[in-house]
Parts: structure tokens; sequence; C-alpha cells
């Protein structure tokens, strides 16, 4: 188990650390992956184990390789334990480090239908409360003033029958416990249930024995007739409560899977396909695949991610941006499945099906954020692993106190004392108060359009202090418009337009589209351009007709070895109107400017409002002139801007505020926003970009708004303070009830806890943590 510390422990100061998942991320520090939480381990070390640590789900994270069991070849049902990630097996069953029932580890693996787990403690907590009732009736009777139920039978009788209704309970009912309890001391893994095993099995063996050998007793535990005082009720009750608890804690954590099931059942189940032939054919959604042309009828669900080829229709994509206004969809536009089409009839293309698709993508990425471990979870895992060998050690001595100095009958307030220290002390509620609160909020975020792609990311999200954001895309609309062509003397405006258009038809970027669609609507005919060349920063170049042309910003006529003169004027007035403005230069001569502009979307300023009352500081970063950059921040009431930014120098301002102890956050949407995202304390990248910029970040936003990035923010504080309050009532359970068990306050007020009481205080504990991180999947955010 602790192969992997041990040898980064013993590793040189020169030692290389890297991700067994992400190969990629490499320090000279020991530490957790950025990208997945997962340990760092000696570069030496992966080599060795070559590339089986490099397992699709993280399966062969060295540090708990031992404990995976699943072969590297396996596609079909994995299960894993939702608090250790690196317990898989192919059989479902119990997670041999802390106990807890494994899960399915693909959610959209879930099948409809009972919980197996679930029924089988239900089953076994209704047949434990049905003989645990009357045992209570027999036992408490003589206490609440009915002492003729002991009288009915005689005292004799009536232990037999408590030991006949008391064993089931505790060795059928409790048997999961049991078992738990042994693998836990079999591995010195200890947890909850070595502690309930602990504390049932001596409860129900001490009275055993005093129901079959009552005379090995000493005089002082037997009363006038010879019968020694039974915990049977005690076992039982304990038994039942955890019980009790661990239901509730399936149906909370099946509770909190009901997102991703939801977001399963969103999917049609078929589609209806077009053939060759015109004929049309209704197949289930698994045989449609890439450029397939399917018919979306009105009011029909969207089968599968494509693009329309036929038709006009709005589309409700509410279920998958969180927006609830349709968005009109005409021939070339992009279409989400499971979203709902209105009133018009489509023809869709597919071009991403099965597990390719945003829902598909969206499912896996809930899915793994709720098997993710914040960092806070290792303050609660070390502390468990703390707290049990020392409670352990508490009941010990508890035991020997009350046996040395304990009224009699000594021996019997000693078990008393030391089962209820081993039942109180239980620290599940510790190991549910972190992953409770995580499998609910991110079940949340993605029902707001917020995914997050690991805990970790959600954690760093609250403390971050500062955040830049790109125009292009993220402020803006990212579809900019040519909004004006000015030529200089001797050049005419179609002309300009006509080689700048030509020579942008080469460039993927807005601008160019922008200037080639602006060229469209006016009717301008296009020729045809050689020798193009994308200049990162400053523009482009080519040939065109026989002449050489350039268009780009200043830097580049600069470069060129040209003086813009009164073009700049011109420029920079109407940067100050926020446009984006480009020199057009031919034969190494100006020949005029191309404006365009990008709006600003209309979530940005209220977005950009609520983010400084959140407590961000706003950095604009673009490649864009500083004019135009400080038009628009101006207009916006942004912070700081970093304006003429070439892509890799986003990464390097990140790092030097970073330097400056800020937390950073950044919001991009383009491949040359991967190195920024992947750079920042947390990346949230917009769901409207480009996929290498959605695998670099840590949010993910499917609308692609700003308004995002608030609603980000609050579920990352609610989580958080949910999760303290989740530590804080687990913690003062165990830390106030531990002493009292043990009797600190028996010599001052006479006050000793029953086991019963002890196993409803536990029970108690884990109850408030499940239904207090309940209470996140009604957050407003």
């Amino acid at each position: 188990m602790n192969t992997h510390r041990e040898t980064a422990n013993a590793a040189t100061e020169d030692s290389i650390f890297v991700c067994p998942m992400h190969l990629e991320v490499r320090q000279r520090e020991p530490g957790d992956c950025p990208k997945c939480g997962m340990h760092l381990v000696p570069e030496a070390e992966i080599e060795e184990h070559g590339q089986s640590a490099h397992h699709h789900s993280g399966a062969n994270d060295i540090l708990g390789a031992e404990y995976d069991t699943v072969p590297l070849e396996y596609d079909g049902v994995v299960y894993t334990c939702p608090m250790h990630a690196q317990v898989r097996q192919t059989d479902p069953g119990s997670c041999p480090i802390c106990g807890m029932g494994l899960e399915l580890e693909n959610a959209a693996m879930v099948e409809d239908g009972p919980n197996p787990e679930l029924d089988d403690f239900s089953r076994r907590f209704w047949v434990g409360a049905v003989l645990t009732l009357p045992l209570l009736v027999l036992t408490m009777g003589p206490y609440v003033g009915f002492p003729e139920v002991r009288q009915i039978f005689g005292e004799r009788t009536t232990l037999w029958i408590e030991l006949v209704l008391g064993t089931p309970v505790v060795w059928w009912c409790g048997w999961p416990f049991m078992i738990r309890g042994w693998n836990s001391f079999k591995t010195l893994n200890l947890n909850m249930f070595s502690l309930i095993s602990m504390g049932v099995s001596a409860a129900w063996v001490f009275s055993v024995v005093a129901v079959l050998s009552p005379e090995v007793f000493p005089d002082g535990f037997r009363d006038s007739e010879g019968h020694v005082g039974v915990y049977f009720e005690a076992a039982a009750v304990i038994v039942t409560l955890v019980l009790l608890g661990q239901v509730m804690e399936l149906r909370a954590r099946e509770g909190t899977g009901k997102a991703i099931r939801a977001l399963l059942d969103m999917a049609a189940k078929t589609a209806r396909i077009l053939n060759a032939d015109g004929s049309e054919a209704e197949v289930p959604l698994d045989d449609v695949k890439v450029g397939d042309k399917v018919r979306v009828r009105p009011g029909d669900k969207v089968p599968v991610d494509g693009v329309v080829a036929e038709g006009h229709s709005s589309i409700d994509e509410s279920m998958i941006s969180g927006e609830p206004i349709p968005v009109e969809k005409v021939v070339g536009d992009t279409v989400t499945g499971a979203t709902i089409n209105g009133t018009g009839s489509l023809v869709v293309e597919a071009t991403r099906v099965g597990s390719d698709t945003v829902l598909s993508q969206i499912v896996e990425m809930v899915s793994n954020a709720q098997r993710s471990r914040a960092p806070i979870q290792k303050y609660a895992d070390r502390v468990a692993g703390l707290f049990v060998p020392a409670v352990i050690a508490i009941a010990v001595l508890a035991y020997i106190g009350w046996a040395i100095w304990g009224p009699a009958p000594a021996l019997s307030y000693a078990l008393v004392a030391a089962v209820a220290v081993l039942i109180i002390a239980c620290p599940c509620a510790l190991g549910l108060a972190t992953p409770m609160s995580i499998m609910t909020a991110t079940g949340r975020g993605a029902q707001a359009g917020v995914l997050i792609k690991n805990a970790e990311a959600l954690e760093r999200f609250e403390k971050v202090d500062t955040l830049i954001v790109d125009k292009t895309g993220t402020l803006t609309m990212g579809q900019p418009r040519l909004v004006a062509v000015l030529p200089e003397a001797g050049h005419e405006e179609e002309e300009v337009l006509r080689l700048a258009a030509t020579l942008e038809k080469g460039s993927e970027h807005p601008l160019a589209e922008a200037i080639v669609a602006g060229a469209d609507e006016r009717g301008v005919a296009l020729a045809k351009a050689s020798d193009f060349q994308a200049i990162t920063g400053k523009g482009v170049t080519g040939v065109v007709d026989g002449y050489t042309v350039a268009l780009g910003n200043h830097r580049l006529v600069k470069d060129l070895g040209l003086d813009a003169g009164d073009l700049i004027e011109t420029a920079n007035s109407r940067r100050d109107d926020g446009e984006t403005v480009m020199f057009v230069v031919v034969d190494n001569a100006l020949a005029g400017l191309v404006a365009v502009s990008d709006p600003v979307k209309e979530t940005t300023p209220d977005a950009l409002e609520a983010l400084h009352k959140l407590g961000f500081r706003i950095i604009m970063a673009t490649g864009d002139n500083e004019r135009t950059a400080r038009a628009v921040a101006t207009k916006l009431g942004i912070d700081e801007i970093r304006a003429d930014v070439l892509p890799e120098d986003k990464a390097a301002i990140i790092k030097d505020l970073q330097g400056q102890g800020k937390k950073v956050a950044m919001a991009g949407d383009g491949v040359n926003d991967a190195p920024a995202l992947a750079q920042a304390d947390v990346g949230v990248a917009m769901g409207t970009g480009a996929d290498v910029a959605i695998e670099s970040a840590g949010i993910t936003l499917v609308q692609g708004n700003l308004d995002g990035i608030v609603r980000a923010r609050r579920l990352s504080r609610a989580t958080m303070r949910n999760i303290r309050q989740n530590l804080f009532f687990a913690l003062i359970y165990n830390a106030s009830g531990v002493p009292i068990a043990a009797g600190l306050l028996y010599p001052l007020f006479g006050i000793l806890i029953s086991p019963m009481f002890a196993a409803f205080a536990m029970s108690a504990s884990s109850i408030s943590v499940v239904l207090n991180s309940l209470r996140l999947r009604g957050a407003k955010i």
C-alpha cells in the first residue's frame, strides 16, 4: 500500500515526478496532479511499470495498484469505491479499504431497476427491526413500568428468548458489517466497520456466555437468582440502527445519481433514418452511424449530434445549456442530441453518435467528477486513519479503568463503556462528509450547464481571486461582422475588399471569416490566393492576381517597413468604438483599412457585475490592439487589460500573477487557450469552443456565457461551505461522544451512555451529513 510513498521519499533531489495518467505533468517536487488529483510518482517508476501505469481510468495508480483487479484490456462493467478510486474490480462487493459498497464506474452502465445492495440492506433492516422490537419490549419493559413482561415466561426463559431473537439480528442482519470488519483487520485498513464489528460481537459474546454459563462470572455480576445481565438488545439495536443509516445513505447516494440518469433519459431511444431511396425507417439509436441522415419531426427529441441538412426550426436546448430560450436553427447549424425540436421539421446529418455525443460526454464528465476526491478529503482521511486506532485504544483504556475503579459489577460497566466508545466513534460521517457533497454538487452543476471535471477544480475555484478572460467568443459573440472598408486614394473599396477577402479565405480566424462573409454579402467575386502565410499575432500575407497582399495589425505594417501615417488616426478612432481594424497592404504600399466589429454578448455586462460582487478581479487578455481592447474594457467595467497578447503570452501572464500569490482562473474557448487553461489554477472552457480547450479545463460551461462562471462560483462556495458543515457535524459527534461514552461524566453527574444510545448518536451523525449534502440539490446558483 505504501510502496509509492516510500519510493517518493527515497527519490533523490534530482528526481522528476510525473502523473501516471497525464505524462505531460512533470515537476521536481512530489505532490498531486493538477489535472486528475492523482499522486505523482518518480519518472523512473513510471518507466519501470511501462504503459500499464497509463490505463484509461487511472486504475494502475501505483499507490493503489494492489486493489486493482481489472485486466488492462477489459471493457465490461467495472465496480469502484466512491471514496477510493484505486479500488476497481469486475464484481460487486465492498471496498477493502473503507468497507463502503462498490458502485459502477461508468454511470452510463447504470441500469433501470432496483439497486441490489439497497434491496439487500433494506431486507436485513426490516428483519432486524421486526426481531429487535420484541427484544426491546422484553428488556426495557421493567424500566418503563411493565415488570410483568419478563414475569410471563420467567427470567431464565426470557434470557433464552433474547438469545434466540438477538442472534439472527447480529449474525444475519449484521453479517455484511462483520465481514467488512474482519476484512479491515485482515488488511490493517481499520475503518468504521472495525469498530462496529468489535462492539457488536463483544456484546453478543458476553451475553451468550452469560446465558449458557452464568457461573463463570463473579458474584457481583449475578442477581439474587443467579442470572447475569445480557446485552442482546444493545447489539441488535446497534445493528438495526447502523442498517438504517446504511439504507438512508444508499438511498441518498442513489439520489445523487438521479442527475446522471435524468441526463441519460433525455436521449431519444430511436431515430428515423432517411434511406437512399427516399424511404424512412425507425431504428434503435445504437444503429445510427456518422453520416446518416435522420428526420426530426416537430416535438421530437434530436437523436444525435449533427448538422441541419434541410429545414428550419427552433430547438429547446435548456436541458443541455440551462438557457430557457429556444435557439433558431437553419441549414448548416449544429444541433445537439437530446434537445427538443420545436414546430419545424428538420433533416439532420449525424456527426457524432454513441459515446462521442455531447450528452454522453457530459454524463461521463459528471460521473468522473462524482468519483474524484477534493484535496480537503485528504485531511478527513488522515483524521479517520488516526482516529480508529485511537478509539480502539480509548475503548481498551475505558474497559481497564472501569474494571479497576468502577462500581459493582465492574466488568459489566467496563464492557458497556468499551462497546459504547467503539460504536459512537464510528467515523462513517467523516468519510461521507466530502464525497456526498461532491456527488450532489456535480449533479446540480450539470443541471445548470456547469460541468465540473473533478472535485479539485470545484475546491480551487472557491479560492480564485483573479479571472482572466479572452475577448473574442468569451465577452463577445465570437461572430464578428465586417462593418467598414476604407480605401486609400487611388484604390476602390470593392477592390480592397476583394484582395483582403481572397487572402483571408485561407485562414480559419473568426476575423477572417467575417471579412470573407462581408465580401459574400456585398456580392464581391473572390479570386485565388497563393503563397499564403499566417504570421502569428500579426496577420497574413500571400499573392492574389499577381499582387503581393498583406493584411494585419500595425505590427505587421512596421515589419514591412511602412509608415501608416494618417491611417493610424483613422484606425484609432474606430478602435475607440470597439472595432478591430486591419491594414491592407498591396505591393508594399498601404491600400486601406477594413474594420470588423464583434458585438458583446447580451449576458456579459450583468455577468461581469455579478463576478465583481463575488470577489473576482477581472483581466481581459486579448490579441487585439490596446485601443480596441480598452474601449471594450471601459464599456464593460473590466479591471485591467492585457492587449496585443500572443497566444503563448497568456500562460506567461498567468504564471506571473501566480508568482504574485494570486489564485487565477482562465476562461477561454480556442485551441490557443489550451496552454493557459492548463497553467491556471482553474481553467474554465466555453462549451462552444475547441475540444482541446475543454480537455485542458477543470470547468466547462455548456452554453459558453460568462454567467456560467457566476453559477460555477456560487456552486463552489455552496459546496465548500457544505463540506465544512459536514466535517463539523461529523467531528462534533465524535469529539464530544467518545469521552462521554468512556464514562467521563459518570463521576460528576452519574451519566453513562448505553451502547444503544451510542448507536443512535453514530447513525444520527451520518444521517445529518447525508441530509445536509442533499440540500445542495436545491442550491440557488
